[in-house]
């Protein structure tokens, strides 16, 4: 039931509201003036509180004010003599929901309580309607572009066909890969794919706030929780209620929250920040990190029990390195994103520059090639982005020798080795196939069918001798 503040400097009639009130199964505490009052709702929130407005000291009617000054939706009602009904009005225009005439009986007192509960539940949930409404706004993503997430290679294949498996599940999911592959995407995927898709999808950057903020980003606050607090914040685990919440960069959160976000996981519930009531908030959580999160929480500093919690269902979005058959299709995509708005007139990438970019080890990830495409466009002059519009892509670098982590087989890694010595030869060639195929002392046929499967060559474009180059 309801917790509810009685304020009266009449000790009988104070009791007696108390025991009436306590045997319909609410909580009641008792405060015998009107500073006691304050200092009781200072301490904790009460869904009513019932107060006789005049008293020694601090009257109702100032009790009233401060209570409505703290909080807008603070529930009250005033009890009166009938020779003060003016009083009771003035209570009512400060905020105050009705008022009890003296003397009346425990049947009057409870139908009044009643109903201001419920004209009070009422306010407080069209309230939270407004400010969810109003967070959303800014918190929620746009809708899932399918197109996003491009891709032909096995590690794409694989993962998109295990996007539908994963997200008819509840179960909290952790996208784990290098800064710029699109783990955003992943999650909204997963979102727009789930019976959740008609919810929120809601997004937290952990790195991004300092430890102060980011409890409250993430919990909301109460007012007065802290200095600029000047009204209360829903949390975006409130605000994605019946959705789904991304918290991107998970690995950068602190211990100190690590623990709060674990009972949220396990309980569904949690407190704002200043608050003292226990809200609860039907969430899926999807994760995601560039880091080692396994090896992080085996030396200290991610919790292991967090980690087994949001590491039910594990995602690994590889790396544009391992799939350098995906860039063509990418770049393409990217034109046509970008072209309408930098460049109306370009409608593609010449074979040249599609060469210029496969060639590229592309350390930032699909991120770095969406930004040399959206450049490209500014700068091209024709229907074609050429390689002299393209940055200064080299081979090399960002490339190097790949790291042997147990996450790729040996054929993965000697694959990604053949194609840095293709993409060196070709650029030392300056892309004239039958000296590639000298320097790398392969037939000039074996050369066109590598070249095709690394991205360096539109499939089908081979040719024979000189005249294809």
């Amino acid at each position: 039931m309801a917790a509810i503040l009685v304020i009266d400097d009449n000790a009988a009639l104070r009791d007696g509201m108390a025991v009436s009130l306590s045997r319909s199964g609410h909580e009641v505490v008792a405060a015998s003036g009107g500073a006691e009052g304050l200092a009781a709702a200072e301490k904790r929130r009460f869904d009513l509180v019932v107060t006789d407005l005049k008293m020694e000291g601090i009257d109702g009617l100032e009790v009233t004010r401060r209570l409505r000054a703290k909080d807008p939706l603070a529930a009250l009602l005033v009890v009166t003599a009938f020779g003060t009904i003016e009083t009771a009005v003035a209570a009512m225009k400060e905020g105050a929901l009705d008022f009890l005439t003296k003397p009346f009986s425990p049947e009057v007192l409870r139908a009044k309580v009643d109903k201001a509960l419920e004209v009070a539940r009422l306010r407080r949930e069209s309230e939270r309607l407004r400010e969810r409404a109003s967070g959303l706004a800014d918190a929620l993503a746009g809708p899932f572009d399918p197109k996003g997430l491009i891709g032909s290679s096995p590690p794409m294949r694989e993962l998109l066909a295990a996007l539908p498996r994963v997200a008819a599940s509840e179960t909290a999911a952790l996208v784990t890969g290098e800064s710029g592959t699109g783990k955003e995407l992943v999650a909204r995927a997963i979102h727009d794919l789930s019976p959740r898709r008609d919810g929120p999808f809601v997004t937290v950057n952990c790195a991004a706030l300092p430890e102060g903020l980011l409890e409250s980003e993430l919990f909301g606050h109460e007012r007065g929780a802290f200095t600029g607090a000047v009204k209360r914040k829903l949390g975006r685990f409130e605000l994605a209620d019946e959705g789904t919440l991304f918290l991107d960069e998970i690995g950068e959160l602190p211990l100190s929250l690590q623990a709060k976000l674990l009972r949220l996981l396990q309980e569904h519930e949690f407190q704002r920040v200043g608050g003292e009531e226990t809200l609860r908030a039907d969430v899926r959580v999807v994760a995601a990190t560039n880091r080692e999160l396994a090896k992080e929480a085996e030396a200290g500093r991610f919790r292991q029990d967090l980690y087994y919690r949001i590491a039910i269902v594990p995602l690994r979005l590889p790396p544009l390195r391992e799939r350098p058959g995906d860039v063509r299709e990418l770049a393409e995509h990217f034109v046509r994103k970008h072209a309408p708005r930098v460049n109306r007139k370009v409608r593609g990438i010449s074979e040249e520059a599609h060469a210029a970019l496969a060639r590229h080890g592309w350390p930032g990830n699909v991120r770095e090639l969406e930004n040399a495409i959206e450049r490209a466009l500014v700068f091209a002059e024709g229907d074609r982005i050429e390689p002299d519009q393209l940055p200064e892509l080299s081979a090399a670098r960002g490339a190097g020798l790949p790291v042997l982590s147990g996450e790729r087989a040996l054929p993965e890694l000697l694959e990604e080795i053949e194609r840095q010595l293709i993409a060196q030869a070709y650029e030392r060639a300056k892309g004239k196939k039958t000296e590639t195929a000298r320097l790398l002392g392969i037939k000039t046929s074996a050369l066109y069918y590598k070249l095709e499967k690394y991205g360096f060559i539109a499939k089908g474009a081979g040719g024979g001798g000189e005249a294809a180059d």
